[in-house]
């Protein structure tokens, strides 16, 4: 698929209103993947392309009626679905703050937050060093990063009838240098059939 912002949009606005059902079991691996941020009440946390809004429950469930839970996505029929499922608002309804943004253009402050959460991110992004380095703008010095997908890349590859590459950004080798160059440090990387999930730390 498409990189580009226009095309990213377009593909996601004409799914929106069905992804939900499509995917009806990732809520506890996304459950899980947010466990491991080490996320603590009080702490502001940003759900980057938060799409439907899944991860937005456990996210606020982790840091509390007193922490902060931002959830930014570039298509609005996306963030509908995740209001209409109760998921977020534009104030602080259901679980999240819904921005309609670019990941690559933040509304958020320098060091704002305490972690990032990013479900299928890294691969829609249209400059990943760029976009990376977004998060790590609005992250504070020992903030953390998560990447997450619900199923690993060879599963994911099968799924869309593909076999993966080592040019997936993605895939370790490529991953780690992209994550260093944007100001992140890798922690730790799990790819397996049942969930990936690549931790990073906010270098400075």
């Amino acid at each position: 698929m498409s990189d580009d912002p226009t095309h990213v949009r377009e593909f996601f606005g004409a799914r929106a209103a069905d992804w939900d059902s499509r995917f009806p079991d990732d809520g506890p691996a996304y459950a899980a993947a947010v466990s491991e941020l080490g996320l603590r009440p009080g702490d502001a946390v940003l759900d980057a392309g938060c799409g439907t809004g899944r991860a937005l429950p456990p996210l606020r469930a982790a840091v509390g009626p007193t922490g902060t839970v931002l959830g930014a996505d570039l298509t609005p029929e996306m963030l509908a679905e995740a209001v209409r499922a109760g998921r977020g608002g534009p104030g602080q309804d259901g679980a999240g703050t819904l921005l309609l943004a670019d990941v690559g253009r933040l509304p958020v402050r320098d060091g704002a937050l305490d972690a990032v959460f990013g479900a299928g991110l890294i691969s829609h992004l249209a400059d990943p060093v760029a976009g990376l380095a977004e998060l790590a703008r609005v992250a504070r010095p020992g903030g953390r990063l998560a990447l997450f997908h619900p199923i690993g890349r060879a599963a994911l590859a099968a799924r869309h009838g593909r076999q993966i590459t080592p040019d997936d950004l993605r895939a370790e080798p490529r991953l780690r240098p992209l994550l260093t160059e944007a100001g992140w440090r890798l922690v730790s990387y799990v790819d397996e059939d049942a969930r990936y999930l690549a931790l990073a730390v906010r270098e400075g």
